[in-house]
C-alpha cells in the first residue's frame, strides 16, 4: 500500500479545521502519513513567519504519529520535483507514495514520478488572513515573549539599503545640504530605499523630491557606497550601507520638507572647515570627505 504524503506549508499559528480535515482524509486512505513542509530561503518574513521546527512541533502536538520532513524551496520546478522524489525515496527506499494537495497547492508545479491526488478545499480557511488576524495581537505570557526572542535571533543579519544625494551647482563648486531637527548638523539629502523603488537611482530621485521639493536636476551618477555609522544601529548586528549619487542642479527652489528643517548651499572647498567646526553630521563625514577630494581635483572637473 502506498504511503500518503501531504505537501504543504502550514504557515499558521495553529492547525485550523481545514488542516485537520486534510490530514484526516489522507489518514483514512493510508496506514502511514508523511507531511513535507516547504522551507523558504528567507529566515522569517510576513509570508513565512514560522521555521520548520516550529511548524513540526505544532503538527506533532496534534498528530504525534505523523512523520514531518523539510523540503527547501527551489526556483526551478523540475529541480524541486527531483528533490522531493529524492527526499521521499532516500527516507523510505522500499515504499511508493501518493502526494496530496489542493487545487492551488504544489500539484501544477510538480513533474516528478509519483502519483498526485487533488483534494477539495475544506471550508473558507485562508492562511494569509489567519496570519493577519494574529499579526498585531500581544499576549501577556512568557511563551509569547520567548517567541519574539526566538524569531529575532533566528533571522539573518540584515543590511539596510539607503541612498544619499550630492546636488551640485555652479560647475560642482557648491553642494546642497540639509539639516534635521534631531542634531542640527548639516548632512546630505537621502534616506532608506523603499521595496517599491525599481532602482537605487529612482530611490535617490524620490528622496530628493521628498526632502528638497520639486527640483529639476540632471541624471543621477553613482559615486560610491559606504557603511554608515548610524547611532540607531551602532549596538545592533544589523547595519546600514548607503549608495551615494550626485546630480547637477538645473532649476527650482529648494524647499525643506519631510524631516528636513533647513536647506542651504555650501562651497565644496569649505567642506574640511565645516567638518573641523563640527558642522557636518558625523555619519556623513566619510562621504563628504570623498566628495571634497574628488571635486577639488581640477582634472576631474574639466572631464
Amino acid at each position: 500500500m502506498k504511503t500518503g504524503v501531504i505537501i504543504a506549508r502550514f504557515q499558521t499559528p495553529y492547525l485550523h479545521e481545514g488542516h485537520k480535515d486534510l490530514i484526516k482524509q489522507v489518514q483514512e486512505k493510508h496506514n502511514k502519513l508523511i507531511i513535507v513542509l516547504g522551507v523558504s530561503p528567507v529566515a522569517g518574513s510576513c509570508k513565512n513567519p514560522y521555521d520548520f521546527h516550529t511548524r513540526e512541533k505544532m503538527i506533532k502536538k496534534e498528530c504525534n504519529e505523523v512523520i514531518v520532513l523539510p523540503l527547501s524551496d527551489h526556483p526551478n520546478d523540475k529541480t524541486w520535483s527531483e528533490n522531493l522524489d529524492k527526499l521521499l525515496s532516500s527516507a523510505f527506499p522500499s515504499e511508493q507514495f501518493a502526494l496530496y494537495g489542493s487545487r492551488d497547492s504544489f500539484i501544477p508545479y510538480y513533474n516528478g514520478r509519483f502519483t498526485t491526488v487533488e483534494l477539495p478545499e475544506h471550508g473558507e480557511y485562508n492562511a494569509t488572513e489567519l496570519r493577519k488576524k494574529y499579526a498585531d495581537k500581544v499576549f501577556d505570557s512568557n511563551d509569547f515573549r520567548a517567541g519574539i526572542l526566538y524569531a529575532y535571533h533566528n533571522q539573518y543579519k540584515k543590511v539596510y539599503a539607503t541612498v544619499d544625494v550630492a546636488v551640485f551647482r555652479n560647475h560642482k563648486t557648491e553642494i546642497l545640504l540639509g539639516k534635521k531637527a534631531i542634531n542640527h548638523q548639516w548632512r546630505l539629502i537621502g534616506g532608506f530605499s523603499d521595496p517599491e523603488d525599481d532602482s537605487f537611482e529612482i530611490a535617490a530621485k524620490r528622496e530628493l523630491m521628498e526632502e528638497a521639493g520639486m527640483l529639476e536636476t540632471g541624471p543621477m551618477h553613482y559615486e560610491t557606497s559606504v557603511k554608515i555609522d548610524d547611532w540607531r544601529y551602532r549596538s545592533e548586528s544589523d547595519k546600514i550601507i548607503t549608495t551615494l549619487f550626485s546630480c547637477d542642479f538645473q532649476y527650482g527652489t529648494p524647499k525643506a520638507q519631510d524631516d528636513i528643517m533647513d536647506l542651504a548651499w555650501f562651497p565644496v572647498k569649505g567642506i574640511s572647515q565645516m567638518i573641523e567646526q563640527g558642522a557636518i553630521s558625523e555619519e556623513h563625514i566619510p562621504m563628504m570627505e570623498f566628495l571634497e577630494r574628488k571635486y577639488q581635483q581640477p582634472e576631474l572637473l574639466e572631464a
